[in-house]
């Protein structure tokens, strides 16, 4: 053995070491994990049940700092700027990941260039509801029923290009049928006039409607996912009438792209641990949400993929966003 594999031999094990310890130093201090909404609500609960547990996990607090506003483009941007250091999580949903930048929405980042994914959390799963006085009891049911009213029926969406929306044309595209979406400035004022009959159809998540189901005032018809999901394993499917159709919204989280690869692998490992937890399994599911764990590149491909697929929705539908501001 020449002196030459011997210093190299010696700068590999010098390297090693230092990342060793680098990994069982990390984390030294608290997590932030940057939630680009407001406290309560869905996405709020997800990120106080995964931060709890991942903190136990990490032996570090997770602090949530709530920076809601812009269509979750101040969170995200404050997220993309922070230090590549681990210690700066960003939550992540289909919205702000996806659809956005299928809508070509002005954002100072591009999510594909400047975060790495840490990996997926939940789906939260989508259902084809009806007001309860109608005589709708499946798809089939409400697509023939539209199809003797063509443009009557109105069919709510919690705003221009969110999921919800996105979902009523496709379904529109696969049914041949012609729903008249209203958009309205968030999902509880949508849901109040569902259940006034003011609009008759909407696609919404349990948490928004499960009070207006049980007391019979609403109807779920179907899943908008394409197999059962464990939120309601017994609904039937969209797809089962309409084969790939897929309307549902998903949360991951990420970090800044230069952020180094075994602190994302750590924070994964962490991530994994809270989602296997029985206790955050059962009451996530209560909630209407699926826990769902992806590895990094996972959840990149998804984000890829979901890109591309509302990509053709939206030039299909042709839904503009208004980048004036």
């Amino acid at each position: 053995m020449n002196k030459q594999m011997i210093w190299g031999g010696i700068v590999s094990c010098t390297l090693i070491m230092a990342s060793n310890g680098m990994a069982q130093s990390y984390p030294a201090k608290p997590i932030r994990m940057i939630v680009p909404y407001p406290p309560a609500g869905t996405t709020d609960f997800v990120a106080r049940e995964v931060g709890q547990k991942m903190a136990d996990n990490l032996t570090q607090p997770v602090i949530i700092d709530n920076r809601p506003g812009a269509g979750t483009l101040i969170g995200l941007t404050q997220g993309v700027r922070a230090p590549a250091d681990g210690y700066t999580l960003s939550f992540g949903t289909s919205a702000g990941l996806a659809l956005n930048p299928a809508l070509g929405q002005k954002m100072p980042f591009d999510i594909k260039r400047d975060f790495a994914p840490v990996g997926l959390m939940v789906y939260v799963p989508y259902f084809l509801v009806v007001n309860a006085s109608l005589p709708i009891h499946s798809v089939k049911e409400l697509i023939e029923w539209v199809k003797v009213r063509p443009r009557e029926v109105n069919m709510a969406s919690p705003g221009i290009g969110t999921p919800n929306h996105l979902g009523v044309e496709m379904l529109n595209m696969m049914a041949r049928v012609k729903l008249v979406h209203v958009p309205y400035k968030g999902g509880a004022q949508a849901v109040t006039d569902l259940v006034a009959g003011q609009v008759q159809v909407m696609f919404s998540g349990t948490p928004q409607v499960e009070a207006f189901v049980k007391t019979g005032r609403l109807r779920i018809i179907a899943t908008a996912t394409q197999k059962a999901n464990r939120v309601a394993p017994d609904q039937p499917t969209v797809a089962e009438t309409f084969p790939g159709f897929d309307c549902n919204t998903w949360y991951g989280l990420l970090v800044p792209v230069a952020t180094p690869r075994e602190k994302i692998v750590r924070l994964n490992a962490a991530l994994r641990y809270a989602l296997l937890d029985p206790g955050v399994v059962q009451r996530m599911l209560a909630q209407g949400v699926e826990p769902t764990f992806s590895s990094p590149q996972a959840m990149a491909d998804l984000i890829r993929e979901e890109t591309g697929r509302w990509k053709k929705v939206i030039d299909q539908a042709g839904i503009k966003v208004d980048n004036s501001q």
